[in-house]
């Protein structure tokens, strides 16, 4: 069967290395060649080997993220943000509050006693009992103690939604970690492909140079080479920003750099 993953890998890790000296081939084949045809051959000579870069970044860019280094990151962001705290410290308010509930039910029920000496007149301005010794009573909050029930039950409803807040938010919290850490990622694959680039054009404008001083070429097609240098190291700027921005956005979640994550 025919592999096409590898013979295109195999063609793109050769094109770049190649397509510079089939140029320089090109250019000396014939002193008194067709200036024109050259013209057209020097922007698709650079637009090939920077296709060739791009398209190398996104079939590689899922075999560069490191998933232990991925989960750290995102265990390091559950340690390091006050607001899980303080949904942790909810839930384990909303835990004791179920208990307590509970044993509030010993609330509801009041227990006292009297106890006067058997010696005493049953009855009398000191002693408005009718026996003596001891005598125990025993008050109960009926519709308190109806409504405990579903005091509970409210108790456990809002012990389960802060469990769920908390999971909601680690969900949340996971997914934005991720998100940043593949954004740094992408960004990180993009500004070495755009560095390769710039060097390639580099490259191919210094030889181009050499050609012009020599009078090989003509000058629009030394023009077009070093604009295509601008044109590449302001893309390659651009893509710096980027990476930091990505940096940033990544190690602000972590609460670390992403240096000393091991």
């Amino acid at each position: 069967m025919y592999n096409y993953k590898k013979n295109y890998f195999t063609l793109e890790s050769t094109c770049r290395n190649k397509i510079c000296f089939i140029f320089a081939q090109e250019l000396t084949k014939n002193e008194n060649s067709n200036y024109t045809s050259m013209k057209k051959f020097i922007p698709l000579c650079i637009l090939f080997t920077a296709i060739c870069g791009t398209v190398s970044a996104q079939e590689s860019i899922i075999g560069d993220i490191n998933q232990e280094q991925l989960l750290r990151m995102i265990q390091m962001a559950k340690d390091y943000h006050p607001q899980r705290k303080i949904l942790e410290l909810n839930e384990e308010k909303a835990r004791s509050i179920v208990s307590t509930q509970a044993v509030n039910f010993l609330d509801l029920v009041n227990v006292s006693y009297f106890y006067r000496p058997n010696e005493r007149a049953a009855l009398g301005m000191e002693n408005p009992y009718v026996v003596n010794g001891f005598q125990f009573g025993v008050n109960l909050n009926l519709g308190a103690f109806l409504q405990k029930p579903s005091q509970i039950k409210q108790a456990k409803i809002d012990h389960k939604i802060s469990q769920f807040e908390m999971q909601a938010y680690e969900r949340e919290l996971e997914s934005e970690v991720k998100r940043r850490y593949y954004a740094y990622v992408q960004t990180f694959n993009e500004l070495r492909i755009r560095a390769q680039a710039l060097q390639d054009s580099k490259t191919l404008s210094d030889d181009l140079q050499l050609r012009f001083e020599r009078g090989e070429i003509v000058l629009s097609d030394y023009a077009e080479a070093k604009a295509a240098v601008s044109e590449a190291s302001s893309a390659k700027l651009e893509v710096e920003v980027n990476y930091l921005t990505a940096k940033d956005a990544l190690e602000q979640i972590i609460g670390a750099k992403i240096e000393d994550v091991k």
